[in-house]
């Protein structure tokens, strides 16, 4: 409907060009909105508010003119003005009708791509394979899953990578450490099932040992040579670590795997060739014996310009030669049209001087579409930066767990019929589900402070809450034995309670559209909130199996089953399975 809105408003446009009411040369972009107060329709713009000042025009005035402009259609059935010139629209109810029978036709629920598929690469997750996966990996992690699954819904190709770091001074110490352990137990596997005791263990003797500190110094000098004794060593580690990052993966329920992964040594043997094309290209300069590019866009505090180290004195790599030759390859082999990076908020100077420079070296087209999806941090209830109990970085396998653990109290205290292993299962469902929703639902650009009391609560904008409102709408069909693809009939609306539930259904495909294109998943959840609330006042003040004109009661049983497919499909976007009960 939304778009259909946004053809006649242009075809308006055109018409009061051909006038002479507009200007030739304007090109606004059309903005619709829905409007938060139901009296003022479906639909508002500020168009004529945005075109009165090129237009010479008062802007009441102008929107009478739009509004008088817009061709012959049965897609609206009224059309007013508002304050200054705010133009509202109601759509025909006939088009609101159609519009869930094409949903409900629909596997996908009407959702489909506006424009041309894309090749779009999504870089996510991304963990350091030298500690476990904490709790600072959670928002790229689980941010990244549902934009992804998103634009897949969208028919969108999605690559997914798992830019993990495997590579790095951090690593001589490890081999050091893991070669001493292997020779004296020959069990390096068994210690490093735990790795941040591990990555702890070998950081202690790296700061208390010169002879080990020199040796680690010395291993990552082999392993960067290509020596195959420490590859064996090194590749030993990296799959340890990559099974660990699995594991959380699959309890999270994102759609990761050890095909994703596309680490920082696998653009080892490109990096070279990153400093020769931007030597080849008079980008670099030598300072203090680094190589570096310097660009006039970014610059300190005191004016001075910012570098961008590509190659250390002593000839070492750093993240931003990684990160150009990942732009290379993703424009060149993966041939993405459209290439996001989900990385916390405070790398975005890092990741704009790498996209300005990658488009000055000709390292990706100026068509693909390079974007930077920051995000907040998770944080305390004392402002500060979430920790564990005794003061650590929270392992996020630990932070599963508990959550797990908590919801298991919950459902335990609300008293069940259901076996052990049936309640296990819902717990771990609602429990995992908590936290991914609790931190989904916030902005991602914002930091959200972390509150077990409130994600896992069966009250307000919680996990728990949807997924007692999907088992609501299931069992009305359990109570008449029905399945929802055996309702039949047409959708008729005859109360306010039925309006306000299809047109809710009906904005679904506008939200998918804006999830895809702003990488914001809070907006998914915030709509999937007010979904449940709508089905919630339906179906206190709408009798649905008690309807006494057949026809009716058909019409609510389809309001309610592609109610049920539209939760079950927006927690399927968030990376959380639905329940049959609770």
């Amino acid at each position: 409907m939304k778009q259909q809105i946004e053809v006649l408003l242009q075809a308006a446009i055109e018409k009061l060009k051909q006038q002479g009411t507009l200007p030739a040369e304007v090109s606004p972009r059309i903005q619709l909105d829905r409007p938060r107060d139901k009296s003022h329709g479906d639909f508002a713009t500020n168009l004529a508010l945005m075109l009165a000042k090129p237009a010479k025009q008062n802007p009441r005035q102008l929107a009478e003119a739009i509004v008088a402009a817009l061709p012959a259609n049965d897609v609206l059935a009224a059309t007013d003005i508002a304050g200054p010139g705010f133009i509202n629209f109601s759509m025909n109810t006939a088009q609101l009708v159609n519009q869930l029978e094409q949903a409900w036709l629909d596997p996908q629920l009407n959702v489909g791509n506006t424009g041309a598929a894309q090749t779009i690469v999504i870089d996510y997750s991304s963990p350091n394979l030298a500690k476990e996966m904490h709790v600072g990996h959670l928002r790229s992690t689980i941010i990244g899953d549902a934009v992804a699954r998103t634009l897949e819904l969208q028919g969108h190709k999605v690559i997914r990578q798992n830019h993990v770091g495997d590579w790095g001074t951090q690593f001589g110490m490890l081999l050091a450490h893991m070669e001493d352990v292997k020779s004296e137990s020959g069990d390096a596997e068994l210690l490093l099932s735990d790795l941040e005791t591990f990555y702890k263990a070998a950081k202690k003797r790296f700061d208390a040992e010169p002879e080990f500190a020199n040796r680690a110094r010395s291993l990552v000098v082999k392993l960067q040579s290509g020596d195959q004794y420490c590859a064996g060593l090194w590749q030993q580690f990296i799959d340890i670590s990559l099974a660990h990052c699995q594991e959380v993966y699959d309890r999270l329920g994102v759609k990761l795997t050890r095909d994703d992964v596309m680490a920082e040594s696998a653009y080892n043997g490109e990096l070279h060739d990153i400093v020769k094309v931007l030597t080849e290209q008079g980008l670099l300069v030598e300072d203090q014996g680094a190589k570096c590019v310097f660009l006039d866009e970014f610059k300190g505090k005191e004016d001075e310009p910012l570098p961008i180290i590509v190659q250390k004195k002593d000839g070492g790599f750093l993240y931003a030669t990684t990160d150009l030759a990942a732009v290379r390859y993703r424009a060149e082999k993966l041939k993405a049209d459209r290439a996001i990076y989900v990385v916390d908020a405070r790398q975005a100077l890092h990741f704009n001087q790498i996209f300005t420079l990658a488009r000055k070296a000709n390292l990706a087209p100026v068509e693909m579409q390079l974007e930077h999806m920051g995000f907040g941090m998770v944080m305390g209830k004392d402002g500060r930066p979430f920790k564990s109990r005794d003061g650590g970085v929270t392992k996020l396998a630990d932070l599963l767990t508990e959550a797990e653990r908590r919801a298991q109290a919950l459902i335990a205290e609300k008293g069940s019929e259901m076996t052990t292993e049936e309640q296990a299962h819902i717990a771990s469902v609602v429990g995992i589900a908590s936290v991914k929703y609790a931190d989904l639902s916030k902005n991602r650009t914002s930091d959200y402070v972390f509150d077990w009391d409130s994600m896992i609560s069966f009250e307000g904008n919680t996990a728990p809450y949807l997924l007692y409102a999907f088992t609501r709408v299931n069992s009305i069909f359990q109570k008449a034995g029905l399945q929802q693809q055996d309702v039949d009939g047409t959708f008729e609306l005859i109360s306010a309670q039925d309006t306000a539930l299809a047109n809710k259904l009906a904005q679904f495909p506008e939200i998918i559209a804006t999830v895809g294109a702003k990488g914001m998943p809070h907006f998914l959840c915030g709509y999937l909130f007010e979904l449940a609330g709508a089905f919630s006042s339906f179906y206190e003040a709408c009798p649905i199996l008690s309807a006494e004109q057949e026809s009716v009661r058909n019409s609510r049983l389809k309001l309610a089953a592609l109610t049920a497919r539209t939760l079950e499909q927006g927690l399927n976007l968030l990376g959380i399975p639905t329940l049959q009960r609770m």
